[in-house]
């Protein structure tokens, strides 16, 4: 199978109307472990109950509440890749890390997930992905993307571990190091100019 161009996919925010895409998308296992993205939201033992049909729930009343948690790639009419972004402040997790404290007093808008269908994994639908939520950001007024990506370290990584994305995609698509907290984290920043 050939990598397709950038250009070949499609993005779209996820909306009440694109649910069953989202679905079809995370499976029934809701990505890895029955999370539906639902980890940054929230803490401790709440998402530890929830795993499964209960997180499942929780986002899709998310979304039908008018929220847009993230933003899907589609390759023709075929969901193949997810990315979850919001502001910074959005996420009860993030916002009591220790490890990916604020390192500064700017408001960011942050990527925390990614999840790609096996068949289009290192087809560059992150990056991807990465460039749409830039272009989304920048519509919305935001003026800094930040990640926090694995480092590359040219060792495999068990799919479940790069769930925050990798840091190629996110260099290539123009983000660059603010910090990195431990050595298996990156905190990475996109400035959107004439935001």
């Amino acid at each position: 199978m050939n990598t397709p161009q950038e250009s070949a996919y499609t993005f779209h925010l996820l909306t009440p109307e694109r649910w069953a895409d989202f679905e079809r998308l995370f499976g029934a296992h809701g990505a890895y472990g029955g999370c539906w993205c639902m980890f940054w939201f929230l803490r401790g033992s709440a998402f530890t109950r929830g795993q499964g049909e209960a997180n499942r729930l929780a986002m899709k009343s998310r979304v039908e509440a008018g929220e847009t948690p993230g933003m899907l790639a589609y390759l023709g009419d075929e969901p193949v890749g997810w990315c979850a972004f919001g502001p910074r402040e959005g996420y009860p997790r993030l916002q009591a890390s220790r490890t990916l404290k604020p390192v500064d007093n700017l408001p960011v808008w942050s990527v925390v997930c990614f999840y790609v269908a096996k068949g289009h994994r290192r087809r560059g639908v992150s990056k991807a992905l990465l460039k749409a939520v830039i272009e989304e950001v920048r519509r919305r007024g935001g003026k800094v993307v930040e990640g926090y990506p694995s480092p590359s370290t040219g060792e495999g990584r068990p799919d479940p571990f790069v769930y925050l994305g990798l840091e190629a995609a996110f260099r290539e698509a123009g983000f660059v190091d603010v910090a990195r907290p431990t050595p298996h984290r990156l905190i990475m920043r996109y400035v959107i100019e004439n935001a």
